[in-house]
């Protein structure tokens, strides 16, 4: 079924997480992101047309301001983005260069969704950027977020990006192969669930389960960004971004995830 939604989409939303960017040293995975941008790269060259939603802006500060590493206040939080976002955005333009890609960083807060005026702003800029081969790079902008105004995690920002796209597609890759019956983590027999059609029952299984918090950023907001997006056509894939190649096996239909339809 990842394979269908895949050949029948033209616009995609990926979402990439933090402990996919990130190696095992914890620094910003090169190769990952060079492989990463090859499947891409695969995909525009067959028409379609794609947004990625990245994490890793803390990952790659720290990498960078190692001695801000037990820091835990607000400010440096915040400082240590501002400078993580430059190495972030610079690792994804090394990865895509070789491809001839060009790519745009794009940082928004929970209140650039409420203004219509930023919204169209917004939805015109994405536009304009895809259709000139342009791949942009959405994050959080958490150097000025703020509770009032942070929407928390990159699973629903990357819904509301698909939703204001107007995609076909939205992929979110984390560190878990998709939604399963019972925590994984804890129960080694737990069984992938590969299609979901009923969100409220998946959601009450998760509930019912105490498996809320397993996957980064947790399975919820996972289960909150797909039926973000179904409220709007739009179905999703939860895959685990750490297999080999993971874009092209959804692709091909050689690897698992689960998928959230739109109906």
């Amino acid at each position: 079924m990842t394979r269908e939604l895949i050949q029948n989409a033209r616009k995609i939303v990926i979402k990439i997480g933090s402990t996919t960017l990130a190696g095992e040293t914890g620094k910003i995975n090169g190769a990952f992101l060079d492989e990463f941008a090859c499947q891409v790269s695969a995909l525009i060259e067959e028409g379609k047309q794609i947004v990625i939603v990245s994490s890793g802006a803390q990952i790659a500060g720290l990498s960078t301001m190692d001695k801000w590493a037990r820091k835990r206040d607000l400010h440096y939080r915040q400082a240590l983005c501002a400078v993580g976002q430059v190495e972030l955005m610079g690792a994804w333009r090394r990865a895509f260069e070789p491809f001839g890609i060009r790519i745009a960083q794009i940082l928004l807060t929970r209140d650039d969704f409420g203004d219509n005026n930023r919204t169209l702003n917004m939805r015109n800029t994405l536009f304009t950027l895809v259709d000139e081969g342009i791949v942009p790079i959405i994050n959080e902008n958490d150097t000025v977020s703020v509770e009032e105004i942070k929407i928390g995690d990159n699973d629903n920002l990357a819904a509301q990006s698909a939703i204001l796209w107007s995609a076909d597609l939205l992929i979110l890759f984390s560190d878990i192969d998709g939604l399963y019956d019972r925590n994984p983590r804890e129960h080694p027999d737990a069984e992938l669930v590969e299609v979901v059609r009923d969100l409220a029952l998946a959601r009450q299984s998760v509930e019912e389960g105490g498996a809320g918090d397993f996957g980064t950023g947790g399975i919820v907001t996972k289960l909150e960004a797909a039926g973000r997006a179904a409220a709007y056509g739009i179905p999703m894939i939860l895959a685990h971004g750490g297999r080999k190649r993971p874009l092209q096996g959804l692709a091909e239909g050689t690897q698992r995830g689960t998928v959230f339809t739109a109906g």
